[in-house]
């Protein structure tokens, strides 16, 4: 097998929650560019509809699936769809995530206890029942969860003050590192990726107000773009990193080597 046969992945299919916009549309490009069938599911099923027609019109095969990964009944249904459409799942990208923005001490229970519910445990919850079908099928599967340059340093206080999000992602660096151990038996790898700061509808709003600043505090002097990332998922998600597994790569411009 030649280097560059390492990172196809065809005939493979791969489910991607938050699909449907900001990373979760360029992780679903860079699949579909090197082969694989995607699943994009998402609340909002219209997003996740047009980045699957892209995808289509581009000779690629892509479904899209309306679900909220914070209930069991409907992350099933999504598996089910999925396996009845492409027969099998290879690759699960945990991307779905929700955040609020507050000062620790004003911070609304309720809002916490949303980013909590949709980052930790939506993760799990689809992390477990796509498990369950890779563990049944027995020919391995790949895991990669989405986490962030926020589970691994504290907020900047004036325009991170997100105590909720920072928790859950820091969570998520671990649920990978004890799937991985947990499945490496069924030759399922799980990893991470933490990322720093790209424009996406969820962190637009933070660039509009404070870009500036933000831009300062990355070594790079510069906000992430897709082809930053892409070729990131592609190698996780691939045969060139079989032999890797519970890790977090993190691709922030250098902002968490200060």
């Amino acid at each position: 097998m030649g280097v560059l046969d390492l990172f196809r992945l065809n005939g493979k299919t791969a489910i991607i929650t938050g699909g449907g916009r900001g990373l979760g549309q360029y992780f679903a490009e860079a699949l579909s560019e090197v082969g694989a069938n995607v699943v994009l599911c998402s609340r909002k099923l219209e997003a996740c509809e047009e980045v699957a027609q892209a995808i289509r019109a581009g000779g690629g095969q892509a479904l899209a699936l309306a679900c909220d990964v914070t209930k069991p009944e409907e992350v099933a249904q999504v598996v089910a769809a999925t396996k009845e459409r492409f027969s099998s799942i290879d690759i699960l990208i945990n991307n779905s995530g929700a955040t609020w923005g507050a000062p620790a001490e004003e911070m609304p229970l309720d809002k916490f206890q949303h980013v909590i519910d949709v980052n930790i445990k939506g993760t799990f919850i689809i992390s477990q029942l796509v498990g369950r079908e890779m563990i049944a099928r027995g020919q391995g599967g790949t895991i990669v969860n989405i986490a962030s340059v926020a589970g691994l340093i504290g907020g900047h206080p004036k325009y991170m003050s997100t105590a909720g999000y920072n928790a859950s992602k820091a969570a998520i660096i671990n649920m990978t590192r004890d799937l991985a151990t947990s499945w490496a038996q069924y030759k399922i790898t799980v990893n991470a990726i933490a990322p720093g700061w790209f424009p996406t509808r969820m962190s637009r709003g933070l660039l509009a107000k404070f870009g500036e600043q933000m831009r300062a505090d990355i070594p790079l002097a510069r906000f992430g773009e897709p082809e930053d990332i892409k070729g990131a998922i592609v190698f996780l998600t691939s045969p060139a990193s079989a032999y890797m597994t519970g890790q977090t790569i993190v691709i922030d411009g250098g902002s968490t080597a200060w």
